[in-house]
């Protein structure tokens, strides 16, 4: 078993990968940018060191740095979480030539998935169903002009090296083409470091079908059943839930067939999901592998008992899967909601600065994987994504009503969140009866406007900025080593003293 990882990520993920790392003995190695200086994830691990300034090309998207920083503490492994470089081949294989374990697939399998266009072509040779579209990345403009006339509009533009809604578009017409590749190739450069994109065919009205995949070292592959997660906005997932309501038995075992196909054609090992549309006929085609750690992998861990953080540093340690596919067997119905810190009323814009107040939802069946806690900043620099909300409970309208009253627990003060929007979301009869397909977000929310605040929210926000600044004064912290002591208790309980008079 491995002895000691370096967590190549932040927030919320870094956080849970920590949390597994301790639970399995293993030592833990944070990184963080200037940003991120008193963030969670750092607190929480055993070491932690500086990687560089706050934008991501020049700190966790930086390889030579984070290489540099496993060898000077002297981890074995790098667990990437997701995105940054957790889909980079050219970051794999720079990790196994400095002979430091890579918490993901191999590099050769990484590199074939990893580009959406190749891993097409390998699965039409194998005979899995596919979307129709590109087969290669066209040089110039009029290629791709040329290429969506074939396949016929609308089509979708997608990011051939990542993943997460980002380098993605829909485009109705030919005028739209251009400036829409345009805005995608600079999107998937920021996010990837890669500009590739092809284009297929956008199908109306999908759902979005995915199923969990562990492979270890010695051929064994196995699934861990389907996740829904038709509720997007700009092709971004924001709830997930598992099972499916689109899936009978006898569709549910062709598809997780076909995802166990997929990985074995692919050579893979490790975690990774096959992801998958569903038209309104019930027919199937393969979208991409995710290779890594999927936002939504926690609805699988609650219903299927598999701790995946732990079955991914075993695989990496070289240990077998210790259970076959007759072992998993679901039980009982999760769903997850993203808790962004954007806007709903203004087009979701991002909202950055400080977290003044923070109460976390609690109860049976209730989790919360969190990166944020009250008196933290959240910088403008990274993907806005502060928590996790799940729910596990024994049917689905439980489950959608303890999310409800979870998200109506759900107190983030100082800055703005999806809080409110999620729970209208989940709320509604279309959701609640299960009809979700990825142009909900489109049909119900399109102008959603939210609920004015009330004069105790107004209340309770003064008074929470008032207690951040009264804590900040001992938060402020040159180093590392004196940032851990921040959230000791004789600090944050004011003044006080032992007996006497």
């Amino acid at each position: 078993m491995l002895k000691k990882i370096l967590v190549a990520n932040r927030g919320e993920i870094a956080v849970r990968i920590l949390r597994a790392c301790r639970e399995m003995g293993i030592s833990t190695v944070a990184v963080f940018s200037e940003a991120d200086r008193e963030s969670l994830h750092i607190q929480m691990a055993d070491e932690a060191l500086n990687i560089g300034p706050a934008p991501a090309i020049e700190s966790y998207l930086n390889m030579d740095k984070i290489i540099d920083a496993a060898h000077r503490s002297g981890a074995e492994a790098i667990h990437p979480g997701y995105g940054f470089l957790a889909e980079n081949a050219e970051f794999d294989r720079l990790c196994e030539k400095e002979k430091i374990v890579f918490i993901g697939p191999n590099s050769k399998a990484l590199e074939l998935v990893g580009d959406k266009v190749r891993s097409r072509q390998t699965m039409e040779k194998a005979g899995v169903p596919i979307i129709p579209g590109m087969k290669s990345i066209p040089k110039n403009f009029s290629e791709y002009d040329v290429e969506a006339q074939k396949i016929g509009y609308p089509v979708m533009i997608k990011a051939s090296a990542g993943g997460g809604g980002k380098g993605m578009r829909i485009v109705w017409s030919s005028k739209e083409l251009k400036p829409s590749l345009e805005a995608c190739m600079r999107e998937a450069k920021s996010a990837f470091g890669d500009d590739s994109v092809y284009l297929e065919k956008y199908i109306e009205e999908p759902r979005h079908v995915e199923f969990q995949v562990l492979a270890d070292n010695h051929g064994n592959v196995i699934h861990l059943f389907e996740r829904e997660c038709s509720i997007q906005r700009r092709h971004q997932k924001i709830v997930e839930e598992t099972p499916s309501q689109a899936l009978d038995p006898e569709l549910r075992t062709k598809m997780g067939k076909t995802a166990i196909k997929v990985m074995k054609v692919s050579g893979y090992n490790n975690a990774g999901t096959v992801e998958f549309l569903l038209d309104k006929n019930k027919n199937f085609y393969f979208l991409e592998v995710n290779a890594r750690l999927q936002v939504e992998h926690p609805v699988t861990e609650l219903t299927s008992g598999v701790d995946l953080v732990h079955q991914q540093i075993s695989i990496a340690s070289g240990e077998k899967l210790s259970f076959n596919q007759e072992d998993i067997k679901p039980n009982g119905h999760s769903i997850e909601c993203r808790i962004y810190a954007e806007d709903p009323v203004n087009n979701f814009l991002p909202s950055s600065g400080r977290v003044l107040f923070l109460k976390e939802p609690q109860g049976p069946g209730i989790r919360n994987d969190c990166g944020i806690y009250s008196g933290c900043d959240v910088p403008i620099y990274y993907d806005p994504i502060l928590a996790k909300l799940i729910v596990w409970a024994e049917n689905r309208e439980l489950a959608c009503q303890r999310m409800v009253n979870a998200l109506d627990d759900y107190v983030i003060l100082g800055i703005k969140t999806t809080v409110d929007f999620l729970k209208e979301v989940i709320s509604h009869p279309q959701f609640r009866a299960g009809i979700t397909t990825t142009d909900f977000i489109n049909k119900y929310f399109n102008k959603w406007e939210g609920k004015g605040k009330t004069e105790e929210d107004l209340k309770l926000a003064l008074l929470a900025s008032a207690f951040a600044d009264y804590q900040k004064t001992y938060t402020r912290r040159d180093s590392v080593k004196e940032q851990k002591e921040i959230f000791s208790p004789w600090l944050t309980l004011g003044k006080w003293r032992i007996g006497g008079k």
